[in-house]
């Protein structure tokens, strides 16, 4: 069950009590692997994150993995009641960040659906943003 589909994401960023939201529409891949469903689209000049493609593995309401390949390659791993150590590039390098979950909540099913999930990052256990994401998956209309 590999679809084409609509994606809509919606990023909420806290930093230092500043708010800023940040909406991307565009079309990806949508498909279930080992009872977990991916969720793959390529990022564009306006995310900041042109050349790269990033997947979403989503374990149920326990864990999301965001893998980004290309120019800025990096591995963010979002577990509910849970801290990570994951690996972020950048343009200017990699970097080591804390990824804590803080709420996973999916109604995903095979034919689409949302996704939402909360957490922070801290770089040198120093908090760096509270975030919060929230995808829409819907199939294409052919």
């Amino acid at each position: 069950m590999k679809k084409d589909v609509l994606i809509s994401i919606k990023g909420v960023q806290v930093v230092d009590g500043e708010s800023d939201s940040v909406e991307l529409f565009t079309t990806g891949s949508y498909y279930k692997k080992g009872g977990h469903y991916y969720i793959s689209y390529q990022e564009s000049e306006a995310t900041g994150f042109e050349g790269t493609r990033t997947t979403l593995k989503v374990e149920d309401e326990n864990k999301v993995t965001m893998l980004r390949s290309g120019k800025n390659p990096s591995q963010l791993i979002v577990e509910k009641g849970r801290r990570n150590q994951c690996h972020y590039g950048t343009d200017v390098g990699s970097m080591l960040i804390g990824v804590s979950g803080d709420r996973i909540v999916s109604r995903l099913t095979d034919q689409g659906g949302d996704l939402e999930f909360k957490y922070s990052l801290d770089i040198n256990t120093s908090l760096a943003s509270e975030n919060e994401v929230f995808i829409k998956i819907k199939e294409c209309v052919k």
